[in-house]
């Protein structure tokens, strides 16, 4: 996996597996990253104990300023599925959704994946521009078709999430 770093950081970024006591910060990133769906404090503390070896938490400044909730799928292991991607206002504009992506996917815990999937609703460009970025960027196919639709899954109460899926090459595995 190739990946050109042409914006550099206002601060110094780390990535690192969350823990239990990341919960509650992450949980104020994503209130603060409108249009993310709003999980409960405690979904987020499930995340950053139970699914920590698939999750990427961000930090510039010692602050939490990014974070990924993902997970392998439970019926096919070669798929990590990207649940959420927070990236806090104070950090935009220094590609860091991509890096996570790639930090994400360099996990010894993800090697061997020949996926990637995330839904996205066709109004939300920033994630969006993301995926093809990170598709493009990782040398991937992407493609997308409707999954979870307005009327039939959420009634009527939210629009239709695309399950977007980026097919890789050849299987993730970490650069020598």
């Amino acid at each position: 996996m190739q990946r050109l770093q042409s914006v550099k950081p206002k601060g110094t970024v780390t990535f690192r597996k969350p823990v239990r006591e990341d919960g509650a910060e992450i949980w104020e990133l994503i209130r603060a990253c409108k249009p993310l769906d709003e999980n409960s404090m405690y979904a987020n503390l499930l995340q950053s104990d139970h699914f920590r070896d698939t999750c990427v938490v961000a930090e510039m400044d010692g602050d939490i300023v990014g974070w990924v909730s993902a997970y392998l799928m439970p019926t096919d292991a070669d798929t990590v599925f990207v649940w959420q991607v927070a990236v806090s206002p104070k950090a935009r504009g220094i590609g860091l959704g991509t890096r996570m992506l790639d930090a994400l996917m360099l996990r010894d815990d993800v090697q061997g994946a020949k996926r990637m999937q995330t839904t996205i609703t066709l109004d939300n460009d920033a994630s969006w521009a993301l995926f093809r970025k990170f598709a493009k960027g990782s040398g991937a196919d992407l493609n997308s078709e409707a999954h979870f639709t307005r009327d039939t899954h959420f009634q009527g109460e939210h629009a239709t999430e695309h399950m977007v899926t980026i097919t890789f090459r050849s299987a993730m595995t970490r650069a020598a």
